[in-house]
């Protein structure tokens, strides 16, 4: 059997007296799209912090490709094949989108060169289907493309796995529905996605696996189908009318 992507074993991170995560365990395996669900406060960005060297964890241990990497500062780590978006985006407003992407890919993406670099950064604006705005300075760009140039800038660091910060949160139904087009051609790059998300529709249209964090904790991890009618992730968090009809989704 193959080694998972990463393993969390028995991960808790406390701020003072609050512990934001408390004993999370779970693993990752190459290929999935792992959908991260829990009410507000839950604790799922700190999870993304956690992993992603934001954060060091209290206790536990986080192993990335069999190389534990509890504690690495953030740099390392996205040096490592772990990339994120984040949920309030903040691209350097004065450069160009292709700046920017440009110079993720100079840091993460193993470029030797300037040129190397902007090419690189140009394929995946292309990809993300930002190549008409690559000149256009970031602050400029909507809401919609910000989302997007956020995309284009973790995968221009070459990630095996990157972690989707509510990268849905806000847009209109077209643009949600070109941003899930994109998911699902990143994955199809056999990049493994793990995202946060609210809009259970989008959940249930891209994952492979549902976990839902409560507190801090782990309250379920399985197939889609099977979590969204469990009776303690209804009660903590999607609401009766999931238990019903689960096929019912109304975001």
């Amino acid at each position: 059997m193959n080694a998972p992507l990463l393993q969390l074993d028995s991960v808790s991170l406390s701020f003072g007296g609050l512990r934001a995560l408390n004993n999370v365990s779970f693993q990752v395996e190459p290929g999935e799209i792992i959908g991260l669900i829990g009410p507000n406060g839950a604790g799922k960005t700190t999870l993304v912090n956690a992993c992603s060297g934001v954060f060091k964890p209290s206790s536990g241990r986080i192993v990335f490709e069999g190389r534990d990497i509890t504690g690495l500062p953030d740099h390392r780590v996205a040096h490592l094949g772990m990339a994120r978006t984040f949920q309030i985006v903040q691209p350097f407003p004065r450069m160009s989108v292709l700046e920017n992407v440009t110079a993720a890919a100079l840091f993460g993406g193993g470029m030797h060169n300037m040129a190397q670099a902007r090419a690189f950064a140009e394929q995946q604006l292309e990809f993300v289907g930002l190549a008409a705005q690559a000149g256009k300075p970031a602050a400029t760009l909507s809401l919609a493309h910000r989302k997007r140039l956020e995309l284009a800038k973790s995968l221009a660091l070459k990630p095996r796995l990157v972690w989707l910060d509510e990268v849905n949160a806000g847009l209109n139904s077209d643009d949600l529905g070109n941003t899930l087009e994109i998911i699902r051609s990143i994955a199809a790059r056999g990049i493994t996605i793990v995202m946060i998300e609210h809009l259970m529709k989008v959940v249930l249209g891209v994952s492979t696996r549902i976990l839902v964090l409560k507190s801090g904790a782990l309250i379920a991890d399985g197939e889609p189908a099977r979590v969204i009618r469990d009776p303690v992730v209804v009660e903590a968090y999607l609401g009766a009318h999931y238990a019903a009809d689960g096929e019912r989704i109304d975001g």
